[in-house]
């Protein structure tokens, strides 16, 4: 090969170099935006993290529990004020 043809194949691969080098450097921008892009959705959506419906959700839980305790004691007092109340009668 020819001193010039060297040439020419030395700057075809520098060149092919710097495209490779933008090309990747495009990828890590469009990357950064695309992430950005679905944070400020999920910001504008209001979405819960995983943690917080987790809690929420056992919060919720021992709620039901202490209603049903509840709901309970009330009627087994409802039950002995109705038993007091045929005993006077």
């Amino acid at each position: 090969m020819s001193g010039s043809g060297k040439q020419r194949m030395d700057d075809f691969a520098g060149i092919a170099g710097g495209f490779a080098s933008i090309l990747g450097g495009l990828r890590d921008e469009v990357q950064a935006m695309g992430r950005a892009q679905a944070e400020e959705m999920i910001r504008r959506l209001e979405l819960a993290k995983r943690e917080d419906v987790e809690a929420a959700m056992e919060l919720a839980r021992r709620a039901t529990e202490r209603a049903e305790a509840l709901e309970a004691r009330v009627a087994g007092l409802e039950a002995a004020v109705a038993e007091l109340s045929a005993r006077q009668v």
